[in-house]
């Protein structure tokens, strides 16, 4: 009875940390598709890195023409305002 208990409360840890993996492959893939590098690169450092690879990807500045910086170029002149370097 104890076996099956402690195989249980593993189970339910592995659960929540492959809920953290995948999450942090998908949020590392949309980052690195909105900062104009494509989804596979931020899936790759998602995948291997976990949860770091989606910090690497909140640091990696991105491109002049990405969509990321077409947004805030968007905002800027929707308030009248010159767009802020990135």
């Amino acid at each position: 009875m104890t076996a099956s208990l402690i195989i249980a409360a593993l189970g339910s840890k592995a659960f929540w940390l492959l809920y953290l993996w995948l999450g942090s492959a998908w949020g590392a893939s949309e980052l690195s598709a909105r900062k104009g590098y494509g989804e596979k690169w931020g899936l790759g450092c998602g995948l291997l890195l976990s949860v770091v690879g989606l910090v690497i990807w909140l640091i990696v500045p991105p491109k002049p023409d990405s969509p990321w910086v077409q947004k805030k170029r968007r905002e800027a002149a929707n308030e009248g305002e010159e767009p802020t370097a990135v």
